[in-house]
């Protein structure tokens, strides 16, 4: 199976790390603890941070542009 292709799994995954308010906060503001502790465990802790970049192509901890939602 391509790592590349993209479950409902992950679809699932992404969707949950959308509404994480950790990570919301992260996106939103990018600074403070929250911004620091996601930028730490997306890599390779949290799988729900994980599908979010495999699904949106960017890390959990990067803002979401106004052109794209």
């Amino acid at each position: 199976m391509n790592s590349k292709t993209i479950t409902d799994k992950d679809r699932d995954k992404a969707q949950q790390c959308l509404g994480c308010s950790l990570c919301k906060h992260a996106r939103k503001k990018q600074k403070g603890i929250a911004f620091w502790f996601v930028k730490i465990i997306e890599d390779g802790l949290c799988p729900y941070c994980k599908a979010y970049e495999k699904v949106y192509g960017r890390k959990a901890h990067e803002p979401i542009s106004e052109q794209q939602g």
